[in-house]
């Protein structure tokens, strides 16, 4: 075989190799360094296989995933993010679907300061479905909501997703954050929206409540979630004006997480030493994936595959291949999960989308937008299956992917939105700049 029909060879069996559960970084790494030996030989494959991952782990800018993931850690454990929806469900008790939109806006924030579409999908599956099943909203749409909103954490910074992509395409980590701040707020609004429209329509599916609280009462909430808001604030601010990078933003998350734990005397041994476990156990995972990916891209430079994709694609325009691209993800999302799309893709699409002169920054934020619409698309939808292992047999699966049917509409208009407008992606980082 030729060197591009070992890279086709390859990629299929990456795929099937993902298909049979064999772990991702694992999968891509094993594939790759078989693949360099069938083209270069053992030598050339011994030597790659010490370098990449050497030079990537030795990289500086990935320092950002353990400082981002301790910094939510922390919060998480110290209860920094304890009544959020508490509070969002008080100052949103007027809003068409109060509850739904309360667990949208609650989720935006906890994402931000996770950056896990599933960690957040996890948490207000326990926290906000059984106050919304009380309250006699209806099924689908409390699991959907739910299912929907936890996407948020893939978008909104920081990311864990945005990180990987800008080391994966040599992005600033920075300038992604910043343009995926009102990408994400507006896929919270378009969900809020939703919810308000569908209620007004079909006051069945939520019904109106009678509550009534005073000021005094939401000030008091207020008191309980002030940190996290001030956190994510600190951070972003501090990145936006440029008084530190990104790769120094999680560093100083953490370090403003755990001052504020201890102010609010939350933060002791037993929270510090789980956050740390955590940090070190999802750091080694997410190094794994994205050494893997290394040697996986270098495999495929090699194989002449990118120089095929771009090849076939000469004559079309960017918004063509953008939108072909798109197609591509939507279905390769109903069947493997996020980080696998992107760091199989990626290493692909890159000569080609230089050669169009598309914007990375932007394509990155399209590019996240539609791995959140894999997160609740079937039949691999993580977040779906994640509420369901949460709730056991409380709410069908059925009705589970029903009620996030009606928020994938809403991410499909978003995602127009974005493709039409790439301002609203790239406006911030623009400010940034100067």
């Amino acid at each position: 075989m030729d060197r591009l029909e070992i890279g086709f060879v390859g990629i299929v069996l990456t795929l099937v190799l993902i298909g049979l559960r064999v772990p991702i970084g694992v999968a891509m790494g094993a594939v790759a360094v078989g693949g360099i030996f069938a083209m270069l030989g053992a030598m050339p494959a011994i030597g790659i296989v010490k370098a990449v991952p050497y030079d990537l782990v030795g990289d500086w800018n990935l320092s950002a995933v353990p400082m981002f993931l301790l910094m939510g850690y922390i919060a998480s454990g110290a209860g920094l993010t304890k009544g959020l929806f508490a509070a969002a469900r008080v100052f949103l008790n007027r809003v068409p679907g109060g509850l739904a939109s309360a667990t949208v806006a609650s989720s935006a924030l906890f994402a931000s300061a996770s950056g896990s579409s599933v960690a957040t999908a996890a948490a207000f599956s326990r926290i906000a479905i059984p106050e919304m099943l009380k309250a006699g909203y209806a099924p689908s749409l409390a699991a959907g909501s739910v299912a929907a909103a936890g996407t948020l954490g893939s978008l909104i910074p920081p990311s864990v997703l945005l990180i990987v992509f800008g080391l994966m395409m040599d992005v600033s980590i920075s300038e992604l954050f910043i343009a995926g701040l009102i990408p994400g707020l507006l896929s919270a609004v378009m969900f809020v929206g939703l919810i308000s429209l569908r209620t007004m329509l079909n006051p069945e599916l939520a019904p109106k409540s009678d509550a009534v609280y005073s000021w005094a009462e939401k000030l008091e909430l207020i008191k309980d979630v002030w940190p996290l808001p001030v956190l994510i604030a600190g951070v972003l601010g501090g990145i936006f004006t440029g008084i530190f990078t990104a790769t120094e933003a999680g560093a100083i998350g953490a370090f403003l997480a755990c001052i504020i734990a201890a102010a609010r005397r939350q933060l002791d041994i037993r929270v510090m030493r789980c956050a740390l476990i955590d940090t070190a156990m999802g750091t080694a995972a997410i190094f794994i994936i994205v050494v893997g990916a290394a040697l996986f891209a270098r495999f495929i430079a090699l194989s002449t595959v990118p120089v095929w994709v771009t090849n076939f694609f000469d004559g079309y325009s960017a918004i063509t291949v953008i939108l072909m691209i798109g197609a591509l993800y939507l279905v390769l999302g109903c069947f493997l999960e996020s980080i696998s799309i992107m760091l199989l893709t990626l290493p692909v699409l890159a000569p080609m989308l230089a050669l169009l002169g598309v914007d990375l920054i932007w394509f990155g934020i399209l590019t996240v937008k539609l791995l959140e619409i894999g997160l609740v698309t079937p039949p691999v939808g993580m977040n779906v299956y994640v509420i369901r292992s949460s709730l056991g047999s409380t709410i069908p699966l059925g009705q589970i992917f029903a009620g996030v049917s009606w928020f994938i509409l809403a991410d499909f208009i978003t995602l127009a939105l974005l493709i039409a407008f790439p301002a609203i992606s790239l406006w911030l980082p623009a400010i940034m700049a100067n």
